[in-house]
């Protein structure tokens, strides 16, 4: 590989080309579209929605703000931005902001590059220095976004109408790269005022003084659909100054959920252990979130994110983990009676309706039941396992439990008629902790459609007729 210009000249003689930053994600979007090379790694179920839209917006060259509930992966979109930028580009040292060394903007730049000419040293920064973010706070300042003038410099013997005096703020110093602004309706309309003169005139009043700033930024944002339309607002020139508003949204099937769930999980060190999460159960965790988002009892408005699932999951496997170091067994399999350790995850995502004392739990477990019964009846038809239900009908009572040795489950499966069949459908060949697991699906799915009884003492479970 050919060492990088380290000057000026240099690049001037390898005839390296400096483009804009939204021509040069541009370019290497349509490159990447050309090779069929993927675009954003980790980005789920927006494939046929978000993504074309967002590819659209950089073909277009249009400043972006995303706009969903939390938890929709924007700010993953945003910062997966920065795949699209050359890996190294090259910009003045030695000066405040990154600059293009054949167009500098600042009178430091400007300076640099007539003192030092074709010598004018160099740096190559990495596409991972050209990326900043804020969060939208309503105390943030002019100076913390564009500049302020710096008390030093005035000390050093500067005037104040000095364009050297600006000490700069973050947008400025992420020129020749990409901001994004988080929650752009909490920004002080007078705050949003100067960033459009900013990206709109080029200049910034500070101090009273007029400073000329053609920055070289991408803009982008992000907000909440309530936030944009009730408690903030975007002044409306700077929300005509966004050429696109993309939609984003939560995952609309389980597979999209499920996919997400086990690709945001933590990876939990079990060595020593086998876990292993049944199919179904993942689909239990899955459809909880789904089914929270439809619930009247769950504020809609501030959403459920897939935070939500990721959380639930991780707290599943750990209560089976958990068991698996009590019980002395190597397997970690997740049952449905391990579930109602899942509420403090999923309780701590939800923004509930009802504010009654206790309601909460009520709420979360008509849901983790709705889940259940929704995921039993994908799996069976509940009139092929009538015949398990006149079993107990005839006295016949079992008990279970998330305490229970995956052993102890075989002698159920001996004493239920037709049990058996329907584990072998879910668990096949494997051990006694699937078939564990398969046996709790199968007697919680035929409670939930009222053909058992179940009664609750602690972490015991009583399957009756």
């Amino acid at each position: 590989m050919h060492p990088r210009p380290g000057t000026l000249g240099a690049l001037k003689a390898a005839r390296h080309e400096v483009l804009p930053v939204k021509a040069e994600l541009r370019r290497n979007l349509i490159a990447k579209l050309g090779n069929g090379e993927p675009l954003f790694e980790g980005i789920v179920g927006y494939e046929e929605t978000v993504l074309p839209q967002l590819q659209n917006a950089l073909l277009g060259a249009q400043d972006v703000i995303l706009l969903g509930e939390r938890g929709q992966a924007k700010s993953r979109i945003l910062r997966g931005l920065t795949a699209l930028l050359d890996e190294y580009t090259p910009v003045l040292a030695d000066v405040e902001i990154p600059e293009n060394p054949y167009a500098p903007i600042t009178e430091q730049g400007k300076a640099a590059v007539a003192e030092g000419g074709d010598d004018t040293p160099l740096r190559w920064m990495h596409r991972d220095e050209r990326y900043g973010e804020k969060l939208a706070t309503p105390d943030i300042t002019i100076a913390d976004l564009i500049g302020e003038v710096d008390p030093i410099k005035v000390a050093e013997g500067r005037y104040l109408s000095d364009a050297l005096t600006i000490h700069f703020g973050l947008v400025p110093r992420m020129n020749r790269g990409i901001f994004a602004i988080n929650e752009l309706p909490d920004l002080a309309e007078r705050i949003q005022v100067g960033l459009l003169n900013v990206l709109e005139e080029r200049d910034v009043q500070i101090r009273g003084h007029k400073v000329r700033l053609p920055l070289d930024v991408f803009l982008v944002a992000t907000a909440n659909p309530e936030d944009y339309t009730n408690r903030g607002r975007i002044i409306t020139p700077l929300k005509d100054r966004y050429g696109a508003q993309i939609r984003t949204h939560y995952p609309e099937t389980i597979d999209s959920e499920i996919a997400i769930m086990e690709q945001e999980a933590a990876r939990l060190d079990m060595t020593g252990y086998r876990a292993e999460v049944p199919s179904y159960m993942r689909e239990v965790v899955a459809e909880v979130t789904h089914h929270a988002r439809s619930s009247p009892d769950v504020n809609q408005r501030s959403g459920v994110s897939v935070r939500a699932s990721v959380s639930d999951y991780e707290a599943l496997l750990a209560n089976a983990f958990r068991r698996a170091l009590r019980l002395g067994e190597t397997d970690v399999t997740p049952r449905i009676s391990d579930l109602p350790f899942m509420l403090p995850a999923l309780q701590g995502k939800l923004e509930f309706e009802a504010m009654d004392e206790g309601q909460e739990d009520k709420i979360t477990q008509r849901i983790l039941n709705a889940a259940v019964k929704a995921v039993f009846d994908r799996h069976f038809d509940v009139a092929d396992l009538e015949n398990i239900a006149l079993v107990f009908s005839e006295g016949l009572s079992v008990e279970v439990g998330e305490a229970a040795p995956a052993g102890a489950y075989a002698a159920i499966i001996e004493r239920v008629d037709g049990l058996g069949e329907a584990v072998a459908g879910l668990a096949g060949e494997a051990g006694p902790a699937h078939a564990a697991a398969a046996v709790e699906f199968v007697l919680e799915g035929l409670h939930l459609h009222k053909l058992l009884n179940k009664h609750r003492l602690g972490g015991q479970v009583t399957f009756t007729g």
